[in-house]
């Protein structure tokens, strides 16, 4: 019997990270070529239940998830904007670093009332 173990991609943040409140999104594919199917992306999510979904999803079977922040912009100058700074940071050598699927204690899967919870604080923070 062969065992499947997925991928788990995220950004490691410093505490205190402006990040850590964004939306989160996950994107999840196809661990290397040997299946040919769109990735299906996801969310938005807090940052944590978007960490604990992926890695559920990705425990025991070959896929790849990557967590990312989400940037709700509300125009094509704050989208430029953003691209600019990526850019700097990019220039200045700065990077974030991956974090491996399995540092630190794995999260407790959110239930699904958990999730909506969380979209209903997103909500809250992306109207003020």
């Amino acid at each position: 019997m062969m065992s499947c173990v997925g991928t788990l991609v995220t950004l490691h943040l410093p505490p205190g990270s402006p990040l850590i409140d964004a939306p989160w999104v996950i994107t999840i594919g196809s661990l290397g070529d040997r299946e040919d199917w769109d990735p299906v992306v996801c969310g938005p999510y807090e940052r944590g239940h978007a960490v604990a979904l992926a890695r559920a999803v990705v425990a025991d079977d070959d896929l790849m998830a990557v967590v990312e922040p989400m940037f709700p912009l509300d125009g094509v100058d704050a989208i430029r904007k953003e691209i600019e700074a990526v850019r700097a940071a990019a220039e200045d050598d700065t990077e974030l670093l991956a974090e491996p699927a399995g540092s630190g204690p794995p999260p407790a899967t959110p239930e699904p009332s958990e999730v909506h919870d969380g979209w209903r604080r997103i909500a809250a923070r992306l109207v003020r």
